[in-house]
């Protein structure tokens, strides 16, 4: 995949990061070319070397329709959970280091409709709160809105799935 200096990609399970600098260097002594990359989210920066950018699934920033489909995967009401915590836990880590939106999107509705029976462990409130932040990021960058606004996209679709699933629930 070819990135750019000055392209907004996503890194998994961080977020929305720029692609600062391409340029070749040696670490341990071998020779490669790194990508910087700055995260918007904290203005920390990553070296990724080139042949590692698909181990760790660096991808550019979905479009619109992806977004749209994002939204209806969070409102649709379909809430898989397993019903311990040590399941779940690792089902929801392995579907945020995808760093796909719609694995993340599920995670998100997991977590949420979890939280709405109990409370959530302090490993799962970090899960939701950065899987809520790596989707409100992207879904603000792509939208070219303010985070707040995107978080209100996506807090009205999580709300909208909780009661599509009560009101199933009670039919």
């Amino acid at each position: 995949m070819a990135f750019k200096i000055g392209q907004k990609v996503v890194y998994p399970n961080h977020g929305v990061t720029l692609v600062e600098k391409i340029e070749p260097g040696r670490i341990d002594g071998v020779e490669q070319l790194y990508f910087h990359l700055r995260l918007l989210s904290n203005n920390s920066k990553v070296m990724v070397p080139k042949a590692n950018l698909d181990l760790v699934g660096l991808r550019p920033l979905c479009h619109n329709r992806e977004v749209r489909a994002l939204l209806e995967i969070l409102e649709d009401g379909n809430i898989d959970t397993y019903k311990d915590w040590k399941g779940r836990y690792k089902q929801n880590l392995d579907k945020m280091r995808t760093g796909r939106l719609p694995d993340v999107a599920e995670v998100l509705k997991n977590l949420r409709l979890v939280s709405q029976r109990k409370s959530l462990s302090f490993r799962e409130k970090k899960m939701y709160e950065r899987a809520k932040y790596f989707i409100v990021s992207e879904v603000a960058h792509v939208k070219g809105i303010a985070e707040r606004e995107a978080e209100e996209l996506v807090e009205r679709a999580l709300t909208a799935a909780l009661e599509k699933r009560l009101r199933a629930k009670a039919s």
